[in-house]
């Protein structure tokens, strides 16, 4: 039986979806990541206490994302998308980026 195409399974809905969300919210929160991490590198053990500022930003910039039902559905179509693609193909987003032809 074939799956209607809006169709999800649990695993989709619950790691694969939240996954790309994930991946994009960090892009889009990038400046708050970068800020993050360079504050960690730059108090060792201290990071805990001296990073609260920036793990807070952090942490709202990428919440607002996951919160917003447009940036799902976003992600979802783009989910959708790419399943669809590998159902056409049987070859996974990944590889198949990797596998553009190249100039000879």
């Amino acid at each position: 039986t074939a799956l209607l195409p809006q169709h999800l399974r649990h695993v989709e809905k619950d790691v694969l979806i939240p996954k790309i969300m994930r991946e994009k919210a960090r892009e889009r929160c990038s400046e708050q990541v970068q800020d993050f991490t360079k504050c960690c590198k730059n108090s060792g053990l201290l990071m805990v206490v001296k990073c609260r500022k920036e793990n807070s930003a952090l942490k709202e910039c990428l919440t607002a994302y996951y919160n917003d039902p447009a940036f799902y559905e976003e992600c979802k179509m783009e989910y959708l998308k790419e399943r669809e693609e590998f159902r056409k193909t049987g070859i996974p987003t990944k590889k198949r980026l990797q596998k553009l032809p190249t100039s000879m």
